[in-house]
């Protein structure tokens, strides 16, 4: 008798807690976003950083081997820019995405760029990059260049930027590939 009454209070929190599971999985990893990608580009950046039409910022940041790389190098590229960690359940769902658009379109000028939240660094990520065959550039990020994005809440966020290097859209959560593609694809036939 007893079991039976506990039955009930044992099945709610089971679904409660299996609720919060999802909707922390499917709204991105560290709250902020909802069941899908936002991108109206303003996402509660302060003025000019990291707002669609804005210049991207600049940055310099080690890749996995500790070499300094510049966001200048770039200059010229579609620039599909994602603050990532390898913990997050949608930043692990977009990497096989990410991966197969810069196969995709690498030879047209699109460049894909990860930046690693992970604490712990290139020791978290590189085994991540290699296991996952990780074929576009990888930088440990920081919060300087979070910030200076206009603060990253959520992750994935991810940045689209044109040719001339201005922020073209904003997405945070999980974003799928055709988006992506629906987004990449006038910034690659433009010349610069």
């Amino acid at each position: 008798m007893r079991h039976a009454r506990l039955r009930p209070r044992l099945i709610a929190v089971a679904v409660a807690i299996l609720a919060l599971v999802l909707g922390f999985a499917l709204a991105g990893c560290g709250g902020g976003g909802g069941t899908k990608a936002k991108s109206d580009g303003s996402a509660a950046a302060p003025a000019g950083h990291g707002e669609t039409g804005t210049q991207a910022p600049v940055f310099e940041l080690a890749d996995l081997t500790g070499k300094t790389v510049s966001s200048r190098e770039y200059a010229g590229k579609v620039v599909i820019l994602d603050f990532w960690a390898t913990w997050c359940p949608p930043c692990r769902e977009e990497i096989p995405h990410l991966v197969q658009l810069q196969s995709k379109y690498q030879s047209q000028g699109l460049v894909i760029v990860g930046l690693s939240l992970d604490a712990g660094g290139a020791k978290d990520v590189a085994p991540f990059a290699e296991e996952h065959n990780i074929n576009y550039p990888m930088l440990i990020g920081s919060d300087e260049v979070a910030k200076a994005y206009g603060g990253v809440s959520a992750i994935p966020t991810t940045f689209v930027i044109d040719r001339q290097g201005k922020v073209v859209k904003r997405f945070i959560g999980y974003t799928p590939p055709e988006v992506f593609e629906e987004t990449i694809a006038p910034l690659l036939a433009a010349t610069s």
